[in-house]
């Protein structure tokens, strides 16, 4: 029988990452994302699995590399500034082909900014934000609910890729109750991992690195793992509640969405022809959906809790054929649902 459960995106997180078969978890405390950690201590420890609180962030990605090639699934969180400190282990994932699930429960910024929600760091997650050549997938929940089906699908998607996957979120949502549905059972994809350090006893030997010092060596490692990455586009989600020919498309990610939904539920009901569009993948963007939905609408608008972030991806998926206009709330600042009528309204 499913269990509802009235519970905090941050330990939501967790309970998802257990049900997913997380067996490792290393990380170090950041607001505001402590109760992430302090949770996962209480249930690892009472599921027999390994928790460590780490001497730092930087310390804390180096375990999840080695709990990583060993085959295990392994998961680490942080907010903003500590993700900074764990770019390059990250990146260091990525080369080696490591399946790793990185929460970042976003804050204000730059620097140490506040502990307000915040989407800077769209960027830094969709764009590689490490040295190199790679990317990384990119989730972005709306809700509690949203947190868990997540979660268990960023393992999933780890170890299909072998590829480090971000699960970005934000002070708001990490600090959010809401009641959630937990199945009963669960049925998670695992997947074989004959390349894991388990032991070569009876095989021959495996190497995981990301070093490779003759130049024609990386240049195809750098192919190959560019090949992955386009594969990865059959992974796009999104949402899309669109009303043919509307006058305006309003596109929001993460928690904006959340508010922009209501927005766009005022405006239609003001007679508004107003469609709505989030995408939950941000890493792959599902361009090849807006080139199509440009067809269809006059305008786009997009919010985000940054400068303007995402934005960009949303004019690359245009490609010129629609205006864009932009609304940003950075630092930490959430406008109401009823502020995002007016700007709407404004360009309408």
């Amino acid at each position: 029988m499913n269990r509802k459960i009235f519970i905090r995106g941050n330990e939501a997180v967790v309970e998802a990452a257990i049900i997913a078969g997380c067996q490792c978890y290393f990380g170090y405390p950041i607001t505001p994302q402590n109760e992430l950690t302090a949770y996962m201590a209480l249930r690892m420890r009472q599921e027999g699995r390994v928790f460590l609180q780490a001497e730092s962030e930087v310390a804390a990605i180096n375990m999840v590399f080695g709990a990583a090639a060993a085959g295990v699934r392994v998961m680490t969180s942080s907010s903003s500034p500590g993700i900074s400190l764990k770019q390059e282990g990250i990146s260091y994932l990525a080369g080696a082909e490591l399946p790793a699930v990185i929460v970042n429960v976003a804050r204000g910024g730059p620097g140490l900014g506040n502990i307000a929600p915040s989407q800077g760091d769209y960027f830094q997650a969709t764009r590689g934000g490490g040295h190199g050549d790679y990317r990384t997938l990119v989730l972005a929940p709306y809700s509690v609910q949203e947190i868990v089906d997540l979660t268990i699908l960023a393992f999933e998607l780890a170890d299909k890729y072998r590829n480090p996957v971000i699960l970005l979120i934000d002070g708001m949502l990490g600090q959010m109750m809401e009641t959630v549905i937990f199945k009963d059972k669960y049925d998670i994809l695992h997947f074989e991992k004959p390349w894991a350090l388990t032991g070569c006893k009876g095989r021959s030997p495996n190497v995981i690195k990301s070093m490779y010092l003759d130049e024609n060596e990386l240049y195809k490692r750098n192919l190959h793992l560019l090949e992955k990455y386009k594969k990865m586009e059959e992974e796009i989600r999104y949402e899309l509640d669109f009303i043919e020919n509307s006058d305006l498309t309003f596109i929001a990610f993460g928690i904006s969405a959340r508010i922009g939904k209501k927005a766009v539920k005022i405006l239609r009901e003001r007679g508004k022809r107003i469609s709505f569009f989030r995408p939950i993948t941000l890493f792959p963007f599902p361009y090849k959906v807006l080139s199509n939905l440009a067809e269809k609408t006059s305008a786009f608008f997009v919010f985000e809790l940054n400068c303007g972030q995402m934005v960009e991806d949303v004019k690359l998926g245009v490609l010129g054929k629609r205006e864009v206009f932009f609304f940003g709330s950075p630092g930490g600042l959430v406008p109401t649902p009823e502020d995002l009528v007016k700007k709407v309204e404004e360009v309408l």
